[in-house]
């Protein structure tokens, strides 16, 4: 009876299905755009075309029915679904190729150490633009399903913490795969990085992000399409397995020590940091 209900909620919402549709034909219709820079290129994909009309659409709403709760929710699903598609090609390709993925060694996992970058570079920017905890939620990871869970049972939801990872997970979700997209284009095309270190770039947790930034990677360098694909996969699951206890374990109390110190120094007073004062102080 669940399943059936399940697919009479899809079924009935076969108008942002359509759109959607028609969305994807449009992009595969204007292909592959590359734009040159310096010595190499920059490349968009119909992935990326897709992604910003369906977002253009989702905000102006031209039609009513496009964006409301009951599609979105549809909509989740069905992303599920096609991300779980996705990985289980990446599996195929991992497995075809695993005797070069075995030959890369710790690298693969200690490549989940990389992504303390993010603490370092977006920490800082983000006490100059004015935050404050909610800077400790927003860049000790890059904010997914996981880190969510960790955050809301470690501060929970309504804290600075809490709001400050909801803000990564939402722009992570509407922009980070258009971001990675195009940055792994100008890295593969500009810089003499190796396709496949770039590719256990690509594998930073997200199914989606990941499928964004192997594409222009597989297309620029179509001879290691099957190599790219496996240690991007690879990667990924390993930065989902051991992702988790990266971020307990070094990134959030490292995260924690470097506002304590940044703070006090590069911190800016907000009114929201006055209010939160006013309500310590009040308790």
């Amino acid at each position: 009876m669940e399943s059936k209900s399940r697919i009479g909620r899809i079924l009935g919402c076969w108008k942002m299905i359509l759109v959607i549709f028609l969305v994807t034909m449009l992009s595969e219709k204007i292909g592959i755009i590359k734009i040159p820079v310096g010595a190499g290129s920059i490349m968009f994909l119909p992935l990326l075309y897709s992604m910003v009309i369906c977002l253009i659409l989702a905000l102006i709403k031209p039609l009513k029915f496009i964006g409301s709760k009951v599609d979105c929710d549809v909509a989740d699903n069905i992303v599920v679904i096609g991300i779980a598609v996705f990985c289980a090609k990446i599996g195929v390709n991992s497995g075809a190729a695993i005797e070069s993925v075995i030959s890369a060694g710790p690298a693969l996992i200690l490549q989940e150490l990389g992504n303390l970058g993010t603490i370092l570079l977006a920490l800082p920017v983000a006490l100059l633009l004015g935050f404050k905890r909610e800077a400790v939620g927003m860049t000790h990871s890059i904010g997914r399903e996981p880190n969510i869970a960790f955050i809301a049972d470690k501060c929970g939801m309504n804290s600075p913490e809490g709001r400050g990872i909801m803000i990564t997970y939402i722009v992570g979700t509407l922009f980070g795969s258009i971001f990675l997209g195009a940055l792994a284009s100008i890295l593969a095309t500009s810089t003499p990085l190796h396709p496949l270190s770039l590719a256990m770039a690509c594998g930073v947790g997200s199914g989606s992000m990941m499928a964004a930034s192997v594409a222009p990677l597989m297309e620029t360098f179509p001879k290691l399409a099957t190599e790219i694909s496996a240690y991007a996969g690879m990667s990924n699951t390993l930065s989902t397995a051991d992702g988790i206890f990266v971020t307990i374990f070094i990134a959030y109390p490292v995260c924690n020590f470097l506002y304590r110190k940044l703070e006090p120094i590069i911190g800016r007073t907000t009114k929201a940091s006055i209010v939160n004062d006013e309500e310590k102080e009040a308790k």
